[in-house]
């Protein structure tokens, strides 16, 4: 859909004034930009890479606590979206620093959260009275309103990715949050309680999902990595995608939140993917291997632990020097259960 182009006269300029004061404003003058032709969005690529934001990270670790800070996390802004924590229009993202012998307080919150672990064991996140340890390439999940914490009793720095719906709980005006009475709440389950439950292609008896989101809350890299590698003597490569895998709720089969959809993909030594697009905008973190992404007109080589972002609609083709995993996160459930979900080849 697109408007004529046409000339404001005094006579129009005038009526525009005088109905500016009723709160009113003409729709013929803004149409083409509310109703484009095909998603125009003011997010932009863009990549962190690892080594240049990590000495900020450690530098923030000396001038304030995890205590002091509630949670000491370097927010990753898109250049497009500067001042409005957003790194899409409808995701968060962020690298939270946890220095030995802290604590990050115990909270709750209305958004839904994922951990990916980019550096470091032997941390914790707890969740509703359960803790789970950390390992890189562990993705972890924090459910909407649930009281989690993080604590480091390890003698080396741990860093994790953190991705959340904020930008989405933001526009519905459905924020609320809410502080654990003491730092750590108490633990009344032990130790991978909700991998033994969840994780083992078995579910307790007679189950029914109270959530949307998964009660599985978290799964291991080793895990994840084993399956894709053993795909990659049984399966075809996607032409785009290499082997890629979404994690699901083994409740529901679905996504693991409502809001946020996550993947894993290897891309083996001297893939040459070819191009794509789709109307969720994505967070990429590599895990393993070195290579490129041609998003849109920008060529991004990454390495792991970097972090780049391909916006909605935009071109993205990925390319590995040697064998590669990403991990990836975006908005897709939010849009399929609304019914705007689009992926198209584009070459």
């Amino acid at each position: 859909m697109s408007s004529h182009p046409s000339s404001v006269t005094a006579e129009r300029a005038e009526f525009y004034r005088r109905i500016d004061g009723e709160n009113l404003t003409p729709l013929w003058e803004s149409l083409a930009r509310l109703v484009p032709p095909q998603p125009s969005s003011a997010c932009v690529p863009a990549l962190w890479r690892y080594e240049s934001v990590r000495p900020h990270l450690l530098e923030a670790g000396r001038l304030i606590s995890a205590q002091q800070a509630e949670r000491r996390v370097l927010v990753m802004e898109n250049p497009g979206l500067r001042g409005a924590s957003s790194i899409t229009r409808t995701l968060y993202a962020g690298l939270q620093l946890i220095l030995p012998g802290e604590v990050a307080p115990s909270h709750r919150h209305t958004q839904s959260a994922l951990r990916f672990v980019v550096e470091g064991s032997g941390a914790y996140t707890a969740v509703n009275g359960e803790r789970t340890l950390m390992s890189p390439g562990d993705f972890i999940i924090t459910p909407s309103w649930t009281f989690h914490d993080h604590g480091n009793p390890t003698d080396t720095p741990v860093v994790w990715l953190d991705g959340l719906d904020i930008p989405i709980v933001a526009f519905f005006d459905a924020g609320f949050a809410e502080r654990f009475a003491e730092p750590s709440q108490p633990l009344t389950r032990p130790d991978g309680d909700a991998l033994l439950r969840y994780g083992e292609n078995m579910l307790p008896l007679e189950f029914a999902p109270a959530t949307a989101s998964t009660q599985l809350l978290s799964y291991p890299y080793a895990r994840s990595r084993r399956a894709l590698e053993g795909l990659r003597s049984q399966a075809s490569l996607h032409a785009c995608h290499g082997i890629k895998l979404q994690y699901s709720n083994p409740g529901t089969g679905g996504y693991p939140m409502p809001t946020i959809a996550a993947y894993l993909q290897l891309l083996p030594s001297g893939f040459r993917g070819e191009g794509y697009r789709s109307t969720d905008g994505t967070v990429y973190c590599v895990v393993e291997g070195r290579g490129r992404s041609r998003v849109a007109d920008r060529v991004f080589d990454w390495e792991p632990k970097d972090v780049f972002v391909v916006p909605s609609w935009c071109r993205v083709a990925h390319e590995a020097t040697d064998d590669a995993v990403l991990f990836s996160f975006s908005d897709r459930p939010v849009q399929k259960a609304l019914g705007l979900w689009r992926e198209e080849a584009a070459p």
